[in-house]
């Protein structure tokens, strides 16, 4: 019976290679695969096995069963073509879950035409993370989940200490959910009953349309 996870990160660049280091870490065993012999071999003490390899060859993908990975990552966005040329190859071969990393708006519409299950803008994402945070003295975390709804981590002020949940009526008046409260690292509220009491600086964990997230924040917190 399989046990971990595995993983192939095709392209050792930047991102690729972090990727691996972190995959790494939660316990997913990683296939690294580059055409780069000096980027493997810096990589090679880290993931499980890496492998010298132009994934534009198809029946080269096919030798290293790469059908029977949970999921193929395509980090090489610099270059477009190989990039949607791999994934087109790999999602005709029948893989099930494969990501990509986009350059560019264009590039990513091609990406979801062919098949793409996820595209990945990691420079633009953290751009806006950090945008989110220090534009406001209020947010200290801020994931986008599509591109209408995101997921704020919002510091309560004195505004909202003392209150409940049910005092606030976050769902109603706003159209948010307060899916956790987090008071430290140690102490974190999952899906607070609505009799729950905010403190002063607590973390409130809130999913929602970003318009709505935005009212919340400016008129209530």
């Amino acid at each position: 019976m399989k046990q971990k996870k595995e993983f192939v990160v095709i392209g050792l660049g930047r991102f690729g290679g972090n990727l691996c280091k972190e995959l790494t870490h939660i316990g997913i065993e990683v296939l690294a695969i580059d055409k780069d012999q000096e980027r493997l071999q810096e990589f090679s003490s880290i993931v499980t096995n890496t492998m010298e390899l132009d994934a534009v060859d198809e029946e080269s993908l096919k030798s290293i069963g790469i059908r029977n990975f949970d999921c193929v990552v395509v980090s090489i966005g610099e270059d477009i073509q190989a990039s949607i040329l791999i994934t087109l190859i790999l999602k005709e071969m029948g893989i099930k879950q494969v990501w990509v990393k986009a350059r560019n708006e264009h590039h990513q519409k091609v990406l979801e035409r062919i098949g793409a299950d996820r595209v990945i803008h990691p420079e633009r994402d953290m751009a806006r993370r950090i945008a989110h945070h220090i534009g406001s003295d209020k947010v200290t975390d801020y994931i986008e989940i599509s591109k209408d709804y995101s997921i704020v981590e919002i510091i309560a002020s004195e505004k909202l200490a003392g209150k409940t949940l049910n005092d606030l009526d976050v769902q109603d008046k706003f159209g948010c959910t307060i899916v956790a409260i987090k008071k430290n690292e140690q102490d974190i509220s999952i899906i607070p009953s609505m009799d729950t009491t905010i403190g002063l600086h607590d973390i409130l964990v809130t999913i929602g349309k970003n318009k709505n997230l935005e009212r919340f924040e400016d008129k209530r917190v």
